[in-house]
């Protein structure tokens, strides 16, 4: 996906003006013309943060703290709480993320909200350390050994294909 709103910004106020003025879901989604299912989350998110944040979502993601997210979730799981009510109460704009950790705080509680460190683990390249005499000459002898039954392989395979040719004419 390319990141950027299916709807822009003056759609979304659009609806919560006619939303304002008194209109249902069912018609506003109508007159602006998307899903009434993507209208509830504007909705939603309008009474939760109000219009300035309705009128940026998809500009720039909000990353919220392990303090929050174990907040939020808690109150929708534990204290009854409804998603738009926790929107509301933690200042969260869409209700897609408290869903994702309303799901990892029902699977694994609240250590499942703890942010992991993303990327490449950083002791995953190292270079050993310098090899001594003794560790140089054992790794030169692996290869050497495996270098001379890869030889041996392959007069073995070159030897069976002689004999094979040899029997056709033969025949």
């Amino acid at each position: 996906m390319s990141g950027r709103p299916l709807y822009d910004a003056g759609v979304r106020r659009r609806a919560v003006e006619l939303y304002e003025e008194g209109h249902g879901r069912d018609v506003v989604a109508r007159l602006v013309g998307a899903p009434e299912g993507t209208v509830r989350k504007w909705l939603d998110t309008y009474r939760s943060v109000g219009i300035g944040v309705l009128s940026a979502m998809g500009a720039k993601k909000k990353t919220y703290s392990f303090e929050t997210k174990v907040a939020a979730a808690r109150a929708v799981a534990d204290d009854g709480l409804t998603v738009p009510e926790a929107m509301a109460r933690f200042g969260i704009a869409s209700s897609s993320p408290l869903r994702k950790w309303l799901r990892a705080y029902r699977e694994g509680g609240p250590e499942a909200l703890r942010p992991r460190p993303r990327g490449r683990s950083r002791g995953a390249g190292k270079a050993p350390g310098p090899m001594t005499r003794e560790q140089e000459l054992e790794r030169r002898v692996q290869k050497l050994e495996a270098e001379n039954a890869y030889l041996k392989k392959s007069i073995a395979l070159k030897a069976e294909k002689r004999s094979r040719t040899a029997r056709k004419r033969r025949s």
